[in-house]
């Protein structure tokens, strides 16, 4: 189906395997904040690659736990303050690996908890912080449900409060915006969605508007952009395709243009870039392959569009159950 479009497989996984072995550099430092999000790019790529055994998960599994600050929540590296982003990376980890059981999880929970705010004066929306100084938008209203959707405690979250926060954030092209009144964009797009999947209230979304909005990411190259008038990145393989996975509309976009874009933006060293000539990165490498997966690329495992993890961990922790609360109305 996919022609002559080979994926580096082996020069992908040397490519991460080698990110923590280049400490001599400015950049790795200078990337410190985001240890946490880089250990995960790293791994959902080589568990879809299906080579998970590629980094040391006993090492992962310990460097992750040492993340955890007192309040619950956990830091982008050690010593640093606690953020949902940070937080949502390192339960998807230690949940990859099998090893959720090694924190508390009630620890987490009312760090979660302690972020959700209530404003009686937006008709009851309730949004959630991305950590105690306060700045909300809809990414973090998603990982709230999601993050204590592992931990089945997701039922103390206001759930319709918060729904309607995600809501307010749907324009009229039947895209989601940051927050109510933000331009739509594709990431945001993906949160929202997932956000109501996992809540069971994916019947708020405009189905054929916000499927036609995010098929018109696609360019003539094949790749995809976030928003109308911006280039193409790789990374929207991800964004754009997970949204319309959960939508049950994959088939509305060209799945071999999109491979042979997102082939085409490997490094022969190993790694994806955002675009065909730029400098690979782990961040896109993660994104490109997870957007391969859910096109059905040979060999692949297959990416679960809500949680970026394999469907097979998904599966295991009792995730998918999110899939029985899709409007039976919707179909292929």
């Amino acid at each position: 189906m996919f022609g002559t479009n080979q994926l580096l497989v082996d020069k992908h996984v040397e490519f991460i395997q080698n990110l923590d072995k280049k400490q001599d550099g400015l950049e790795y430092w200078m990337t410190e904040h985001l240890r946490v999000s880089g250990i995960y790019w790293g791994l959902v790529a080589l568990f879809l690659l299906d080579r998970p055994q590629a980094l040391d998960h006993e090492q992962i599994i310990s460097y992750v736990r040492g993340c955890q600050n007192a309040d619950g929540g956990f830091g982008g590296h050690t010593h640093h303050d606690s953020h949902l982003l940070y937080t949502m990376s390192s339960v998807q980890i230690l949940s990859m690996l099998n090893a959720l059981d090694q924190i508390d999880g009630k620890k987490v929970t009312k760090y979660v908890l302690s972020l959700q705010q209530t404003n009686k004066q937006t008709n009851g929306q309730t949004t959630v912080c991305g950590d105690v100084w306060g700045e909300h938008d809809t990414r973090f209203a998603f990982i709230a449900m999601a993050v204590l959707s592992f931990f089945n405690t997701q039922d103390q979250l206001d759930t319709n409060g918060i729904v309607e926060y995600i809501r307010g954030a749907m324009n009229y092209d039947g895209g989601f915006g940051s927050k109510p009144g933000g331009e739509s964009h594709a990431a945001q797009v993906y949160t929202c969605v997932a956000a109501l999947a996992v809540a069971g209230r994916l019947d708020v979304v405009d189905r054929d508007r916000l499927s036609g909005w995010l098929a018109e990411r696609q360019l003539l190259c094949g790749g995809m952009n976030g928003r109308p008038q911006k280039l193409e990145d790789v990374c929207y393989a991800w964004w754009v395709g997970s949204a319309l996975d959960i939508l049950r509309r994959r088939h509305w976009i060209s799945a071999e243009k999109l491979v042979e874009f997102v082939v085409s933006a490997q490094d022969e060293n190993g790694g994806i870039a955002d675009r065909p000539g730029d400098v690979a990165d782990v961040y896109h490498t993660c994104f490109g392959i997870a957007g391969l997966s859910l096109v059905r690329y040979p060999g692949l495992n297959e990416v679960d569009p809500v949680y970026c993890m394999p469907r097979s961990v998904v599966r295991r922790l009792g995730l998918h159950k999110w899939q029985d609360k899709v409007p039976k109305s919707w179909s292929q």
